[in-house]
């Protein structure tokens, strides 16, 4: 059975940093490619940062400087840093492995690849 199990989401001021983790069982995780998805208001998943199998990293614009991807394939884990929060960073937060494109509504990303049930990320200004 495939499960992604989240950690770390919670509260943070504006400008705060946090770290959310991710780890996998029952997929090659070395052979996986790993993303984070956020979900704010409405259904739109965004890809926020990805970070393949030959390591080759993605961020969205919106969260590029501020954001560190990373993974750990001897713990088939993966984390997101997030320096210098903003009240518009709030949303749900979604690890997935080999997930879709991005901007697709979360209802139909959801369908492809496997998701972790996602952590809420409020930011306060």
């Amino acid at each position: 059975e495939v499960e992604l199990v989240e950690s770390g989401g919670g509260s943070a001021q504006d400008g705060g940093s946090l770290t959310l983790s991710c780890t996998a069982s029952g997929i090659n995780f070395r052979e996986a490619d790993m993303g984070w998805y956020r979900q704010a208001l409405g259904n739109v998943c965004e890809l926020v940062a990805s970070i393949d199998s030959d390591e080759n990293i993605f961020y969205a614009d919106s969260v590029k400087g501020r954001a560190t991807i990373s993974r750990n394939n001897a713990q088939s884990a993966v984390r997101l840093q997030m320096n210098g929060l903003k009240p518009d960073d709030t949303a749900v937060y979604y690890c997935a492995a080999d997930g879709p494109e991005d901007g697709l509504p979360c209802s139909l990303a959801q369908q492809f690849g496997h998701w972790a049930r996602g952590t809420q990320v409020t930011v306060s200004a």
